[in-house]
């Protein structure tokens, strides 16, 4: 009504900051329940996952409170041309991308665009104007290949941002990146 001041207190709702995990399978995706219980401390965020076949290995699902996606979940939400496309829907939802760990392989396809499963599809149609960070995770030995140094090169010139590996003792007994 007229002349009636509206509420000074009521809450708008505050759009939740969305964050994507990627999770490829290095031995490093172990941490991916710490990862996502460190990201859910920090008010505001919303999170989801993107997980490979390979990376399913190394962690377990139960222990991932928050809703896991992966190469299935793609071919059962379509199933005609009005249906949404998974991985064009959370490229929308996104508003920042993190690939923890990335592995040799998907680091590989990534930049060479292949796009042969969901993560690396949601990568292929990510909206540039938004944050993609990548951690790049392997055995020394892969880490050190030629090849290696070129593809997060490719990976920085599409504007993606590296989180540098660590030096460690690695998972086989070697100490090394």
């Amino acid at each position: 009504e007229p002349g009636i001041p509206a509420e000074k207190n009521s809450p708008m709702p505050q759009k939740k900051f969305c964050v994507l995990v990627g999770v490829t399978g290095s031995v490093a995706a172990l941490k991916l329940p710490l990862l996502i219980m460190e990201l859910l401390k920090i008010p505001g965020i919303e999170v989801k996952v993107v997980t490979t076949e390979r990376a399913k290995h190394f962690y377990n699902a139960q222990e991932i409170p928050v809703t896991l996606y992966s190469d299935e979940d793609e071919w059962q939400l379509w199933k005609g041309r009005s249906d949404p496309v998974l991985h064009i829907e959370l490229r929308r939802w996104a508003d920042l991308m993190v690939v923890a760990p990335l592995d040799a392989n998907t680091l590989a396809k990534i930049a060479n665009g292949i796009c042969d499963n969901l993560l690396t599809c949601v990568i292929r149609a990510w909206d540039l104007s938004k944050p993609l960070l990548f951690c790049p995770a392997m055995n020394t030995a892969m880490w050190e290949h030629p090849i290696t140094a070129q593809q997060v090169e490719q990976l920085k010139g599409f504007g993606y941002t590296e989180i540098p590996c660590v030096v460690k003792k690695l998972v086989c007994g070697d100490e090394g990146q």
